[in-house]
């Protein structure tokens, strides 16, 4: 159930916000290279997590230690902010995959304006978000 919409696992029927729900759960783990899941007894879903860890207000905690702290905070916070609200209880209140988008674009932008990524425009002027193998820009450059 961890994986999926709560209310797909109680009916079985898909739709778009049991999609955006799991787009937030693989988002989480891009975000915090965590498994969905912890290893321990209580079996801590990384939603739980990632809520448990804003709530002490600490975004190096959240995001992937191998980042080394080489990213614009504000713009992780949007996109943790982002993933948390597609992996709402509530499906009424996950937000459209076109908003998603949108929101995840302004993150890029953002990231890459602070290392004078040139190639912004593109991915802003564009209608897919990782065009061309592009998911290797989205990394910051150490």
């Amino acid at each position: 159930m961890y994986g999926l919409a709560c209310r797909f696992y109680l009916s079985n029927r898909l739709n778009e916000k049991s999609d955006v729900y799991s787009f937030g759960v693989v988002l989480l783990e891009i975000i915090t290279s965590r498994p969905v899941l912890t290893r321990t007894q209580e079996r801590l879903h990384i939603s739980q997590w990632v809520g448990f860890m804003l709530a002490n207000g600490d975004i190096n905690s959240i995001v992937d230690p191998r980042l080394e702290g080489n990213f614009n905070t504000n713009s992780v916070w949007k996109a943790v902010e982002i993933a948390m609200a597609c992996v709402s209880i509530n499906a009424i209140k996950r937000p459209s995959m076109s908003q998603v988008v949108v929101d995840l674009k302004e993150c890029l932008a953002t990231e890459c304006a602070r290392t004078n990524h040139s190639r912004v425009t593109e991915f802003n002027n564009s209608n897919e978000f990782v065009a061309d193998n592009s998911i290797v820009r989205l990394s910051p450059s150490v």
